[in-house]
């Protein structure tokens, strides 16, 4: 059995409305509330799963695969700009 929380249900759910109001990453606020960013993360996530409503409910087969695809090519696309990022700060330093 586990053991019990020492945080409240209150303060988790204050530090959860902290998290998601603030423009501060769940890092950074957790450090505020001197918490470990991993246990509000999970409590952030947990907040998320219970109190809104799947992004994709009302889409059809096709727009959801297009949705899919859509994310992976962004994903795609993000890993080039990273590995060009890299490249141009290897070359900008290299004395040719």
């Amino acid at each position: 059995m586990a053991p019990p929380s020492k945080y409240s249900p209150e303060f988790r759910e204050e530090a959860v409305q902290i998290a998601l109001r603030s423009s501060k990453t769940v890092s950074e606020t957790a450090r505020e509330l001197e918490l470990n960013p991993e246990t509000l993360r999970g409590w952030v996530k947990r907040h998320q799963k219970q109190h809104e409503p799947p992004a994709d409910a009302d889409l059809s087969v096709s727009e959801r695969a297009r949705l899919k695809e859509l994310e992976r090519r962004n994903r795609e696309l993000e890993m080039e700009n990273a590995f060009l990022k890299k490249a141009a700060a290897y070359f900008a330093k290299d004395p040719r």
